[in-house]
């Protein structure tokens, strides 16, 4: 609870590097937005990288509010 994150995967099918632009959105269990966060993710060729990507800003008496966390299933590649 003093430094939350959550994990995200991001797989590159192309055959060159990129830095690709992934977007998650946080929600409470209605629903409604928490807050949303966009980190853009170096990963080499045919392969994968992991990005952490911090939860701050929501506060820390409402992290555990939390209930989901949407990642756009594509990312943008930026060449």
């Amino acid at each position: 609870m003093d430094d939350p994150y959550a994990t995200v995967e991001v797989r590159n099918p192309n055959d060159r590097d990129a830095v690709f632009t992934m977007k998650m959105t946080f929600e409470d269990a209605h629903g409604a937005t928490m807050i949303t966060r966009t980190a853009q993710v170096p990963v080499p060729a045919k392969g994968t990288a992991t990005d952490r990507a911090a939860v701050a800003g929501i506060g820390t008496g409402h992290v555990d509010q939390i209930a989901r966390c949407e990642v756009n299933p594509r990312a943008t590649a930026d060449w």
